[in-house]
C-alpha cells in the first residue's frame, strides 16, 4: 500500500515527507494506522547519523494507532485494537529473560539497523528498498508495520490515543528512570538535569512518588517554568549559576540524594555526580554520541559512596509500565498532555525547529 512517510536522507538536513510503498505484514507482524507519533531526540540523532544508522531511513519510534491488519500468527491483538508501539527486543537473551528487555543483547541491531533481523525491510521507494523498522516501527507515517513483540494494547478508551505514542520511548524513559531505576523514597531529594520531555517526565514521576525536593536544572527559563507547573519545588538556570553549589544550598549543604542526567553531555554528568551527597545515586539517561568520554574525580566518588548507573528506556517492561502510565494519566496524576503540542505530519521540520528553539517540549505529529 502507498503511504506518506518522514525520511531522513542527509545529515543536518531537513526531513523529507514522501510517498513510499509499505509491504504486507509477515506472520508475526501487524499493520498500524498511525494516529500520532512523538518527535524524540533520537529521531534527530538518526537524522544526523550521530549513531551509525543507514540512510535514507523512515524514522519515528513513538507511535500510537489502530491495528489495520495482522499476520497469521498474531494473537495479542486484532484489527481495530488501539496500541502504543515501543522498542523491539529479541525476547530470548539473558536480559530479556530476566525482565530487563531494555538491555537486550540485540537491542542496537534490532532498533537501529534499518531493517528486520534478516536484513529485509517492509518499505520501498521507486522500486528500491528503503530503510525502515526504526525501533521496530518507523511510525512517522500514516501507516507502519510493527511486530507483535513491540506493541502494547491500550484498553482504556477514555484517553486520547494520539497522545500516547511518547509513552513508547521518551516518557517511559524519564518516568521509569525515577520509578523503576532510582526508586527514591518519599521525602527524598532529587536533582534532574535537562527539562526536555524526558526530564519533565522525570519531574512528574518524582512528584508522584513523593520526593520532597525536586530540583529542576536547565538553561531555558521557559522549561523551568514548565517544570514548576509539573511538580518541581526548586529551579536552577545553570547558565546563570553553578548548579552544584545551588543544589547544595537547597539541600542544606548535604547534596541531593538522587540525580539524573537527562542531557548526555560530559559536563552535565559531572555536575549530576558532584551534586550528590554521601551514598547518593546518579542515573545517566541522556544519550551521548558513541565515542564521547566523561571524567570525574575517583577519590571523591569512592569516599562518598556515590553510585552511577546507566538507565536505558527507564528500565521499563513496556507491557507492564505503559498501561500503568496510561492509568495514572487517566486518573489525573501524570499530566502527559501538558507536555504536548500537535503538528501535522507534513510539518515535521516546523516541529523540529520549535523543539530546538525550546518553544515546544514534545511535538506529536498527526497524519492527515
Amino acid at each position: 500500500m502507498k503511504i506518506q512517510a518522514v525520511i531522513a536522507a542527509n545529515p543536518k538536513s531537513p526531513f523529507l515527507v514522501e510517498e513510499v510503498e509499505l509491504g504486507e505484514p509477515r506472520a508475526n507482524e501487524v499493520v498500524v494506522r498511525v494516529v500520532g507519533a512523538g518527535l524524540c531526540h533520537t529521531d534527530l540523532v538518526a537524522r544526523d547519523k550521530e549513531y551509525p544508522v543507514p540512510h535514507p531511513l523512515v524514522v519515528g519510534h513513538e507511535g500510537s494507532g489502530i491495528i489495520h491488519a495482522v499476520g497469521d500468527a498474531v494473537t495479542k491483538v486484532a484489527v481495530g485494537d488501539a496500541v502504543v508501539m515501543t522498542f523491539v527486543t529479541c525476547g530470548n537473551c539473558d536480559p530479556c529473560h530476566a525482565g530487563k528487555p531494555a538491555y537486550c543483547k540485540s537491542l542496537y541491531d534490532l532498533n537501529f539497523s534499518g531493517g528486520r533481523p534478516d536484513g529485509s525491510t517492509p518499505l520501498s521507494r521507486d522500486g528500491k528498498d528503503l530503510c525502515g523498522c526504526f525501533f521496530g516501527q518507523s511510525s512517522m507515517a500514516d501507516y507502519c508495520i510493527a511486530s507483535e513483540n513491540n506493541i502494547v494494547k491500550v484498553t482504556n478508551s477514555s484517553v486520547p490515543l494520539e497522545l500516547l505514542g511518547p509513552l513508547g520511548c521518551g516518557v517511559q524513559t524519564g518516568a521509569g528512570a525515577v520509578i523503576n531505576s532510582l526508586q527514591p523514597p518519599a521525602g527524598s531529594s532529587i536533582a534532574i538535569f535537562g527539562m526536555g520531555s524526558v526530564g519533565l517526565s522525570g519531574v512528574m514521576a518524582a512528584k508522584l512518588v513523593g520526593c520532597s525536593k525536586i530540583i529542576a536544572v536547565d538553561i531555558l527559563d521557559s522549561r523551568l517554568e514548565k517544570a514548576v507547573s509539573l511538580g518541581a519545588t526548586h529551579t536552577i538556570n545553570s547558565s546563570d549559576k553553578d548548579p552544584v553549589e545551588a543544589i547544595r544550598e537547597i539541600t542544606d549543604g548535604k547534596g541531593a540524594e538522587f540525580s539524573l542526567d537527562m542531557v548526555g553531555r560530559p559536563e552535565v554528568l559531572r555536575a549530576a555526580i558532584t551534586c550528590l551527597g554521601s551514598l547518593g545515586t546518579c542515573g545517566l539517561v541522556g544519550a551521548a554520541p558513541f565515542g564521547v568520554d566523561a571524567s570525574f574525580e575517583m577519590a571523591d566518588l569512592l569516599f562518598h559512596g556515590r553510585r552511577i548507573m546507566g538507565i536505558c528506556e527507564g528500565d521499563s517492561v513496556p507491557e507492564i509500565f505503559i498501561p500503568r502510565l496510561i492509568e495514572l494519566y487517566a486518573a489525573g496524576l501524570f499530566p502527559l498532555d501538558k507536555l504536548v503540542t500537535k503538528f501535522k505530519l507534513e510539518d515535521i521540520n516546523e516541529a523540529v525547529e520549535a523543539v530546538e528553539r525550546g518553544d515546544v517540549v514534545k511535538a506529536i505529529l498527526i497524519p492527515s
